[in-house]
């Protein structure tokens, strides 16, 4: 199947524009709406920008200013999927016993709730493998969108070490990569999962080290402080021994 064309002004261009007003976003809202339902019923060839312009009652032109192509368009869409799953897991979060385990209870979740819609997860996950450098902005928001989520299922780390940041890029990459060939029929469920668990192991490695590392530290700042005030407190009887020795 030939890839799409995929026409934009370019990343720089479309980043810089100013922030939606409220009307605007509802705007999108709708598009993305109309996207997913189109999707649900037919899949990646059942997105087409002029069904999308009528379902969500804007002008062709007016959507083509938000989305420059369908696969901008359908990129989008999973980013706003996954931030309406986020809100449903942070009500009702997983309950692991290792941060490994809660993700990996997030990612089969998240599986679950596409697996409900395979049309509309086969769209999203073609449009992602279809997207080129035109489509960076929101190729980029799916994967803040999808580090968010796995943060959150691992205790909502503020400040993650880079090792924990490059697990969590690691286990994004398996899960897309299970999705896409799942809905190829090339695995099934059950591997899906040991595929996923496997993968998250390394989040529970990771923060073992990070916990080491702080251990180590607060060790070596407790031995600085010793050293310290042993220096001190011999500079200060070195200090009472001249005066001492000054006294006649």
């Amino acid at each position: 199947m030939d890839r799409p064309a995929v026409e934009s002004s370019g990343p720089a261009h479309r980043s810089s524009a100013p922030p939606l007003t409220e009307r605007q976003r509802e705007r999108r809202r709708r598009i993305l709406r109309a996207t997913a339902r189109l999707a649900c019923r037919g899949g990646f060839e059942a997105v087409q920008m002029r069904e999308v312009a009528e379902s969500s009652q804007v002008a062709l032109g007016t959507l083509y200013r938000y989305f420059p192509s369908k696969v901008h368009l359908l990129v989008a869409t999973m980013q706003d999927q996954l931030e309406r799953l986020h809100g449903t897991l942070r009500k009702s979060p997983p309950t692991g016993e290792t941060a490994g385990d809660r993700v990996a209870q997030t990612l089969m979740r998240a599986f679950g709730a596409l697996q409900r819609e395979p049309r509309l997860a086969e769209a999203m996950a073609r449009a992602l493998t279809f997207a080129d450098r035109s489509v960076s902005p929101e190729v980029d928001q799916v994967s803040r969108q999808t580090t968010a989520i796995v943060l959150d299922a691992m205790g909502g780390l503020e400040n993650p070490t880079p090792e924990q940041l490059s697990a969590v890029r690691v286990v994004e990459h398996t899960w897309l990569s299970t999705l896409i060939t799942w809905l190829a029929g090339r695995t099934s469920l059950a591997q899906v999962r040991v595929d996923i668990e496997t993968v998250c192991r390394l989040i529970d490695l990771t923060e073992a080290e990070a916990e080491a590392g702080t251990t180590e530290a607060g060790t070596a700042r407790a031995g600085t402080a010793q050293v310290g005030t042993a220096q001190a407190g011999t500079a200060e009887a070195a200090q009472a021994e001249a005066r001492a020795a000054e006294t006649p």
